[in-house]
Parts: C-alpha cells; sequence; structure tokens
C-alpha cells in the first residue's frame, strides 16, 4: 500500500473503530472494573515506523531489559522492517510478529493472524510507539493487554485515537524521540496526570554492529573486485533518495554539483539505494562522466552487506533517511539533510553523525500533527539553502581528518 492509501484507511476506519473500542471499554470497565499485574511477564512493543526508528528505540529496548528483567520482550512490526531488527538483535527471533502491508488483503489477513497471536500470548503490557496513527493503538488494544501505554493528543483536535490507553503519555514535540521512548517505559510504573514526569534521560550511542571474523576483508575484496576503479582511493558513499517522503531530498542538481566537486578533488563517489533509486544515481553518475563515479544503487544484498562497505568508505552523504540512522552502528563519518524533519528529534544518536539544517518559519514541516504529510509545494528551501560549497567545505573537513587518523 502506498503512503497515502494507508493515511486515508487510517483516518476513515480508524477513527470510527477507535471510538467504538473505546465505548466498549468504557462498558466493560464500568460492568467489571480493571485489573492489572504486579510485575509484568511480557511486554509487547508497536514499532511500525520506519527502519531507521528501530535503531532510535535502542535506549527503550535496553531500558526495558534493565527494569524488567524477568519480563519477555516481544515486537509487532512490518514484515519489511524485520531484517534491521534482527541485525541490532534486540530479542529473539521467535519473538517478532510481523505484518506485511505490501497490499491492502495481505494486511488483512496479517493484522487477524497478529490479532490472535497476541491474544493467545496474553501480554500484560504494551508500548505503542507510534505518534498518532490510529491502527497501531487499535492492535493495542486489541492485544488484550491490561496495561496500554501510547500517545494521547490531550485538548488537541484531529488527532483522535481512542480513550482505551491505561498509561496515557503525552506527545513532547520538544524531546528527542528517543527521550520519548523512555518516557513510555516510565509510563509503565506511573501514575498521576500526565503519567511519567520524568526528567531526560542521558541518551548512549547504539553499539557498533560487529561483524564476523573475515567478513569485513570479503565484502571489500569483493567491493574492489566488481570496481577496480576504487583502488586507494578515499570513498564517499552518497544516498540522493527520498525514499516515501521525496520533500525529504536535496536537490538532485545539488549532488550532482558535489559529487563532481569531489571527483575533481581525487575522491571516488559511489551512490547507494534501493534498485528503484536507480533512474537518479545514473543521471548523477553521467552528470560527473568520470570513472571514479559508480553506481551502487541495488549492489548491496542487505542492510548487513550496506553497513560491511560502510566501513569500507571514508564518509556518507545522505537525505535524512535509514542510511543516516544504520551509519550510527558504524563509526563512518556521515553528513545528513534535515530540514522538513529537525535533528532535535530525530538526529541519529552516534558521534560520528552531523547533520546540516536550515531552520526556516515553515521547519519542521514533517510532523506528528500532520501525519508527516507535509504542505510543502515541493519548493523544499529549507534544503534548497544548504548549498553545495557549505557542504563540500563540511566533507573536506571530514575527509582530511579521517586520512590523518
Amino acid at each position: 500500500m502506498n503512503i497515502n492509501l494507508q493515511r486515508t484507511l487510517d483516518r476513515l476506519v480508524g477513527v470510527p473503530v477507535c471510538a467504538l473500542l473505546s465505548g466498549y471499554e468504557r462498558l466493560r470497565t464500568a460492568l467489571f472494573g480493571r485489573a492489572e499485574p504486579a510485575q509484568p511477564k511480557r511486554i509487547l512493543i508497536v514499532l511500525l515506523s520506519e527502519m531507521g526508528s528501530l535503531v532510535l528505540a535502542q535506549p527503550m529496548f535496553a531500558k526495558l531489559k534493565a527494569q524488567y528483567p524477568d519480563a519477555s520482550l516481544h515486537i509487532l512490526m512490518f514484515a519489511k522492517n524485520r531484517e534491521v531488527l534482527d541485525l541490532l538483535g534486540v530479542m529473539p527471533p521467535e519473538h517478532v510478529i510481523t505484518i506485511n502491508d505490501k497490499s491492502l488483503g495481505g494486511f488483512a489477513g496479517d493484522a487477524l493472524n497478529a490479532i490472535r497471536t497476541m491474544r493467545r500470548l496474553k501480554f500484560d503490557v504494551v508500548i505503542d510507539c507510534e505518534l498518532f496513527t490510529r491502527v497501531s493503538s487499535i492492535f493495542t488494544y486489541l492485544s488484550g493487554a491490561p496495561i496500554r501505554v501510547g500517545f494521547y493528543p490531550h485538548t488537541q483536535e484531529g488527532l483522535y485515537r481512542g480513550s482505551y490507553m491505561t498509561r496515557p503519555v503525552m506527545y513532547n514535540p520538544y524531546r528527542h524521540l528517543s527521550q520519548q521512548f523512555l518516557t513510555m517505559v516510565a509510563a509503565i510504573g506511573s501514575g498521576g496526570t500526565p503519567v511519567a514526569k520524568a526528567a531526560a534521560a542521558e541518551l548512549q550511542p547504539p553499539p557498533l554492529l560487529t561483524f564476523a571474523e573475515g567478513e569485513l576483508e570479503q565484502v571489500g575484496s569483493k567491493l574492489l573486485g566488481d570496481f577496480p576503479v576504487l583502488a586507494g582511493k578515499q570513498l564517499v558513499l552518497v544516498y540522493p533518495d527520498g525514499g516515501l517522503l521525496p520533500i525529504r531530498a536535496w536537490p538532485p542538481e545539488y549532488y550532482k554539483e558535489l559529487c563532481a566537486a569531489l571527483l575533481r578533488e581525487g575522491y571516488a563517489v559511489a551512490l547507494i539505494g534501493l534498485p528503484d533509486a536507480k533512474p537518479l544515481a545514473q543521471s548523477i553518475v553521467a552528470h560527473c562522466a568520470h570513472p571514479h563515479c559508480i553506481d551502487l544503487t541495488g549492489y548491496t544484498r542487505s542492510v548487513r552487506h550496506l553497513l560491511a562497505i560502510f566501513n569500507h568508505a571514508d564518509l556518507l552523504i545522505t537525505n535524512d533517511g535509514g542510511p543516516g540512522q544504520f551509519s550510527a552502528l558504524t563509526r563512518l563519518p556521515t553528513l545528513v539533510f534535515f530540514g522538513p524533519e529537525t535533528p532535535a528529534l530525530y538526529s541519529p544518536l552516534a558521534p560520528n553523525i552531523h547533520c546540516l539544517y536550515t531552520a526556516l518559519s515553515c521547519s519542521p514541516c514533517l510532523t506528528a500533527y500532520n501525519h508527516r504529510n507535509s504542505p510543502c509545494d515541493g519548493n523544499n528551501q529549507c534544503l534548497k539553502q544548504i548549498s553545495p560549497e557549505q557542504v563540500l567545505a563540511r566533507a573536506r573537513e571530514l575527509l582530511q581528518a579521517g586520512r590523518g587518523a
């Protein structure tokens, strides 16, 4: 399903379903009361967002394990994000419940199976990590868990997602998303209104991804075998695709200018991305017309393979998206463009990440309050005002520092 269809269904179907479930929960509570376990034994995390959100959720996973060491952790997620979760190794594979969102029919079938699985496992706590989507809150309620943690809109109109969260957490647009995930852990055992009046915790970088002995050498040898022109060159990886949200992409003509300048200065440049980003990558390669500019879109077999290649590069330049978050699992110096979204909320949590951001009056325009549906007409000045000259200067600094190291 494309993202606009998902938004439409979430609004047209989600709102009445949330209202129906809210009414049922009020009646059920009035008749039978509400009982909660003294100590959670099974905790489910609902996280349906992009792959990068899994990296930002690392502190939450660690906090749950530390605070509830005897509880088993499970997750409900989209099947397309499963690879990243397995890469992070935060929970046993058998504790993962997946839903295929490629088609409406596949989603419906998997959703019913997921609900049956959740009811069978009898979760004590469910944490809904989505911001204001209704589908995740519906899954949270239908899980049958007595403790349900999720964001709620307080008095904000238009963001209705039911009133059945037993631990409603105020969404804070001024606090990094990883901090907000930690607030949801604190909310499990909290009371009062609002719940979890907790100070911000010190966030640690995610652990670096480890590779098997000889794995990096094998990937490096294969890369040089396939592209011998890279030998002896400092390698700059470039991710120019906007993915599901093209408004997040730095302009293609800026990428062309930047790549051409890097090549003139003696660096090698490789365009990375999924196969559907190949037309954009090939247009940049054609513009540069240089033997040291290569197209790696569709080259990597998996996210793990991509991260292995990161270990053979000297710099990554990327739009806001998955590659920037994945780079936090490596030591690769990385420049990430922000504008439609803000690094104050979504910056990867690692010292090798350097954010480029122009805070205009309309930025950020992709927010929890508009379901990441930007009102921008496509003239994304927040990114266009980050010039190729500015990026080139910063890239030079990082590359020269890397050469010195």
